[in-house]
């Protein structure tokens, strides 16, 4: 049975990061973003480590899983299965050889020393209060194998890990990654049986897909509305694009950032992830709706040389600012402003499918009882702003979204009457023009850079 529900106060501060999570997750009552067994609000935090079992020892995860806590990272995508799809050996096996199946390629013939590699790699993160979003067969590197084996010893493998996997709380099954092919009905059928099998001895997790770049919901393949709990939104666009359509599908589901640009990485045909494309791909995923997303990097996504000496980097660092930022207010309250009712003039253009760099439009959001709106403002300009849209007399403060630091506005607090106008304030400490505006009629505390 279910703990009961918490009141709004506790909700608000469990969610803060004052309390450990309570793993299973599930969506909330209004579908709009992942609670645990408390109801406690869960804010996706997460990182990519997705050759993490195939490439790092044991004790070298626990060394990274320490360095990714204390930035706040509270989610992890890991691959249980990895070849050169992504960035392991081409056999599968582990960095110390161990193969995931006696037979090679062959799902019914588990080994269980890999699966031991497995499940201590999940305990790790439990350790750490982390979820793990667990891909039991990734589409990129596996698909030929699902193929080769069928439908029936998919399904078959799939109830293995169920059956292995149930009693680990900090899951959620993830499917899929660069799936290309899901339009190919026999192909998505592999992967749904797959998917199936875990569900029928592990009915308690929740699962998602991540389909094809460059842009795509899980919800965009209709034939897994009725598997999964979460929507994992994959887009090399301005994430606020794809986040709002998702948003506004009358059958929606807690959504995601599950893939973005990476950090240190510029793939063909994308802007590439410096620090200011990933604040602007996570300020917009925060503000339309999302329940959080992961950050990438070349390193921690791969394990390749150097990556020791690429964790504390200005993307993660920058991250961080974020997480604080939202974790301590009512982000889970957040209602996006489609309709420019609280941002009245000076949001820019909608642009889905523009340049990242280019993109000048402004998220922003409200919560329903009017104490808090917040603003992502990509470039300079100047804002207006409903005051009537507040509940009350406001703080008002620009966050910095490169260290963390916040600037008052001339003249808070403000009255909640009229319309008022507010210009961005020159450049933050990166020399950028990015800042977040706030308007809090009971404001939380600043947060200091590190």
């Amino acid at each position: 049975m279910l703990a009961p529900a918490l009141n709004q106060e506790a909700r608000a501060s469990s969610a803060s990061g004052s309390g450990a999570i309570t793993y299973p997750l599930r969506p909330s009552p209004n579908g709009r973003y992942l609670v645990d067994q408390n109801d406690v609000p869960f804010m996706i935090v997460g990182d990519s480590p997705q050759a993490l079992i195939g490439n790092l020892s044991i004790s070298d995860a626990a060394w990274y899983m320490k360095n990714r806590a204390r930035y706040g990272i509270n989610t992890l995508w890991v691959n249980l299965l990895c070849n050169q799809g992504t960035a392991c050996n081409a056999d599968g096996t582990t960095f110390d050889g161990i193969a995931p199946f006696t037979v090679a390629g062959d799902l019914s013939t588990p080994n269980p020393a890999y699966f031991q590699r497995v499940d201590d790699m999940i305990a790790l993160a439990a350790a750490n209060d982390m979820l793990v979003l667990l891909d039991p067969a990734e589409t990129r590197g596996w698909l030929s194998v699902l193929r080769a084996n069928g439908i029936a010893k998919a399904r078959n493998y799939g109830a293995f890990l169920g059956n292995r996997y149930r009693r680990f709380a900090n899951i959620i099954w993830m499917h899929g990654n660069d799936f290309q092919t899901w339009r190919d009905m026999a192909d998505d059928a592999l992967v749904h049986a797959v998917a199936s099998g875990i569900r029928s001895a592990d009915p308690s997790h929740l699962h998602t897909i991540e389909l094809n770049y460059l842009s795509s919901a899980s919800l965009d393949d209709s034939t897994w509305a009725l598997s999964i709990g979460l929507d994992a939104v994959y887009t090399y666009y301005p994430t606020y694009a794809l986040l709002l359509a998702e948003y506004n599908r009358r059958h929606h589901l807690p959504t995601f950032t599950v893939e973005a640009n990476y950090e240190f990485e510029h793939n063909s045909g994308t802007d590439g992830g410096s620090p200011a494309i990933l604040r602007r791909q996570e300020y917009w995923t925060m503000l339309s709706g999302a329940t959080g997303g992961l950050y990438g990097s070349a390193f921690t996504w791969t394990f390749s040389a150097g990556w020791r000496d690429h964790l504390d980097t200005p993307g993660v660092l920058q991250l961080s600012y974020m997480r604080k930022l939202f974790i301590k207010r009512k982000w889970f309250d957040l209602i996006p402003d489609q309709a420019h009712t609280t941002v009245t003039a000076g949001y820019g253009e909608f642009n889905p499918g523009g340049t990242i760099p280019q993109n000048t439009y402004v998220t922003a959001a409200r919560t329903g009882d009017g104490s808090l709106v917040m603003a992502y403002i990509p470039s300079a300009r100047t804002l207006t702003i409903d005051m009537t849209r507040l509940a009350g007399t406001a703080t008002a403060r620009w966050h910095d979204p490169t260290n963390g630091t916040y600037r008052n506005v001339i003249g808070s607090p403000l009255v909640n009457s009229g319309s008022r106008q507010f210009a961005t304030p020159g450049k933050n400490a990166s020399g950028d023009d990015d800042w977040v505006l706030l308007l809090e009629v009971s404001p939380a505390p600043d947060e200091q850079p590190r």
